[in-house]
């Protein structure tokens, strides 16, 4: 099955420039939210804290919860609406389980006391401590450090260092703009989205190695046209496998975004972002990578010319 005819001839590489420059501004705009925050906004998984997911019979809001919750002494606690209807709400105290026993009890007979009995349901209570949730963190940012070196052999082993360097380079750009668009939605960062940002990592490459070795066969068939035609054909070629394969992957992803509830909304939000950018980089970024380090290589090897005749 086919959505564009396979002759098509768009002119992706000749748009490379514009298309690197809005990326980069991409980028910048995530990077400067970022600063702005103080960093990403850490879930329970990696900072530390107590939370506390709360059902009410009625329709309430956060400052009534606020107020029956004044006589709990947790210290500084925030709450949230969780969903789209104003009876879930969140309970964050950044105190943990060994500072709070009974907090759970504690809170559940001050709502009691305050919309009635049986007129709160608690959905769940979690703990974590702050060094558990430095040590989360950690080993959360090592694992997307792995997965990129292994990425790195992989592509070095099956292509070429270029290509290894060029799919790196779009993998960053896509985590990096992910991660820009939860900071300017101020949406939290925790062990699920950690997963998320795995799972773009391979789909991302999955279509980047789909493209590339469309590339190298080309290179082959077409070694007399200049490398960035041959780019450029490869990735029209690949193009309507690409957009069929992202665009009944990304249909699913929007159910579960739209349909999948409070608890995996964050985790979707992060593969619909994800999804979306891993295929714009696909496209419009890994393969103009191989042409910037090919003009690169190229001004080093003529620079290197000149100094010898100069000598």
């Amino acid at each position: 099955m086919e959505i564009i005819r396979p002759d098509i001839n768009l002119d992706f590489i000749g748009k490379r420039r514009i298309v690197l420059i809005f990326s980069a501004v991409l980028i910048l705009i995530g990077l400067f939210s970022l600063v702005l925050k103080g960093g990403p906004n850490f879930g329970i998984d990696f900072s530390g804290g107590t939370l506390i997911q709360l059902q009410f019979a009625e329709s309430t809001n956060a400052a009534d919860i606020k107020e029956a919750l004044k006589d709990l002494d947790i210290g500084t606690f925030t709450v949230q609406q969780f969903g789209e209807v104003a009876n879930e709400f969140l309970v964050r105290a950044q105190k943990t389980s060994s500072e709070l026993k009974g907090f759970s009890q504690r809170t559940l007979e001050l709502l009691e006391t305050h919309y009635g009995a049986g007129k709160v349901d608690i959905r769940r209570a979690e703990m974590v401590g702050p060094q558990v949730g430095k040590d989360l963190r950690k080993k959360g940012f090592w694992a997307i450090c792995y997965a990129m070196i292994g990425i790195l052999i992989y592509v070095t082993w099956r292509f070429e260092l270029r290509f290894a360097v060029g799919a790196i380079l779009a993998l960053i750009h896509d985590i990096l703009i992910t991660l820009g668009a939860f900071s300017l939605t101020n949406r939290e960062i925790d062990l699920p989205v950690i997963a998320a940002f795995l799972a773009i990592v391979g789909y991302s490459l999955n279509d980047t190695i789909i493209v590339y070795d469309r590339i190298r066969e080309n290179m082959g068939k077409y070694n007399k046209e200049p490398f960035p035609s041959i780019i450029n054909h490869s990735i029209n070629e690949t193009l309507s496998r690409t957009l069929l394969t992202s665009g009944t992957t990304m249909i699913v992803i929007l159910a579960l975004f739209i349909f999948g509830g409070g608890v995996i909304n964050n985790f979707a939000f992060a593969l619909l972002i994800g999804i979306l950018i891993g295929t714009y980089s696909s496209i419009f970024i890994a393969s103009p990578l191989l042409i910037v380090w090919e003009e690169y290589v190229g001004k080093r090897r003529k620079a290197k010319v000149a100094t010898a005749r100069s000598a």
